[in-house]
């Protein structure tokens, strides 16, 4: 790298990523170390492995600043098709690990490109839309971008894998920034919202709600001769959605994801079983008080009553032995994170540069929020990892690749135009 490329890295948001990986070490470390004497050799121990892929990071960040930023952008397509190659690949190859075929053994290690693929579809997105012949605004060029997005979540939700599929809605971050159309948000949260009303109520109930909202949205507007067609249209396709919840609820989602939806919407109490994991997650974090317990002295953590908990529950161990005061530290430190890639994001000069910028904001607020839900029970478990903090090769490869070729692009906007 060439010394004006190293003085331009933004050194604040480098900082923030060792600050997030080395107190994560810290917890993997606590929660999976017994107590045997420290040891840096000894493979079988959790917090060994974590550590020699934090060396391997380092590796990777090095390899990503020091090829060419032009290269991400020239070549985004065919990194785009070599990791939809790699999930399909999986079908074939793939390695069976806790109910889903995720991953490639390689010798005595696994590797799951998924992890990989977030960044691979950041970069196709980017290259799209960066295009002067793209017009976001355009009902084609959506349904081009959509595609992009759409590709690898179908691919990995038969793995099955539905929670690294639900990190894709996190493209419509960078969409919305570059123009597209508000209403397709409104829709969206709308969906959200209705679907989980019509998992609480009876559907009729929710139905005739949305109709009462429109007939007074109607009668306000009667002034401006409001076309009724518009408003019977809605309501039509309201109630075929509602009445359509109960059939995708019951045979599309799987008994394991009903109850983990059941138990957060509060009709079911399950501390036994399905909601074992977010019932023993909550303890750990509430007996953490203000200050936690101490390091290696959370009795949750201890008693390894917490399934997960160096990976998807990192956050409860923190929770407990650091308490409120160390998890409100570690929200500070990812919203400092996202605050900075987006003020990075809104600098750039390069489209191109903005965009991928604004993926990645995306894919870790999503990560960011859904894992912190999921552990303090506002969220169903989905299992995905917490960036830079779970335990886990891939995980943290792919969240490093994705940040630091950001970063990368960002150091090289001084020769934009």
């Amino acid at each position: 790298m060439a010394r004006s490329s190293v003085a331009a890295i933004d050194w604040i948001t480098v900082l923030l990523f060792l600050l997030l990986v080395s107190f994560g070490w810290v917890n993997i470390y606590s929660a999976s170390s017994e107590n045997e004497a420290f040891s840096l050799t000894d493979f079988s121990q959790a917090y060994v492995r974590q550590a020699y892929w934090i060396l391997f990071s380092i590796i990777l960040i090095i390899i990503t600043q020091a090829i060419e930023a032009k290269f991400y952008e020239r070549f985004a397509g065919l990194i785009y098709v070599i990791s939809l190659l790699s999930l399909l690949g999986l079908f074939v190859f793939g390695k069976n690990v806790n109910g889903a075929t995720s991953w490639y053994q390689i010798g005595p290690a696994g590797l799951q490109p998924s992890e990989f693929a977030k960044a691979c579809t950041a970069l196709a997105l980017a290259k799209f839309l960066s295009d002067m012949q793209t017009n976001i605004k355009v009902l084609g060029y959506q349904v081009r971008a959509f595609l992009i997005i759409a590709i690898p979540a179908v691919f990995i939700i038969p793995q099955p894998d539905p929670g690294s599929a639900l990190v894709y809605a996190a493209f419509f971050f960078p969409l919305y920034r570059e123009g597209l159309a508000t209403i397709y948000l409104i829709v969206g949260a709308s969906a959200a919202g209705l679907f989980i009303l019509t998992l609480l109520f009876n559907p009729i109930w929710v139905v005739l709600a949305v109709a009462a909202v429109m007939l007074f949205i109607l009668i306000r507007n009667r002034k401006r001769k409001p076309k009724y067609s518009r408003y019977l249209l809605t309501i039509m396709v309201v109630a075929g959605f509602c009445f359509s919840v109960n059939y995708i609820f019951n045979h599309v989602f799987e008994q394991r994801h009903r109850d983990r939806f059941n138990i957060v919407l509060g009709k079911e109490v399950d501390s036994k079983g399905i909601g074992y994991n977010t019932n023993q997650s909550q303890i750990a974090i509430g007996s953490g008080g203000w200050i936690g317990k101490g390091f290696k002295e959370g009795t949750q953590t201890k008693g390894g009553f917490v399934p997960e908990q160096r990976t998807d529950y990192i956050f409860s161990t923190v929770g407990e032995e650091w308490g409120f005061l160390g998890a409100t530290m570690i929200i500070i430190l990812f919203v400092l994170l996202l605050i900075r890639l987006i003020h990075l994001a809104e600098r750039q000069k390069s489209q191109f540069s903005r965009v991928y910028g604004y993926s990645v904001v995306g894919i870790l607020f999503i990560h960011f929020t859904i894992n912190i839900g999921m552990v303090t029970g506002l969220m169903p478990t989905i299992g995905i990892p917490l960036p830079f903090f779970s335990y886990g090769g891939s995980s943290l490869w792919g969240f490093t690749i994705l940040l630091f070729i950001f970063i990368k692009l960002d150091s090289n906007r001084v020769n934009e135009w």
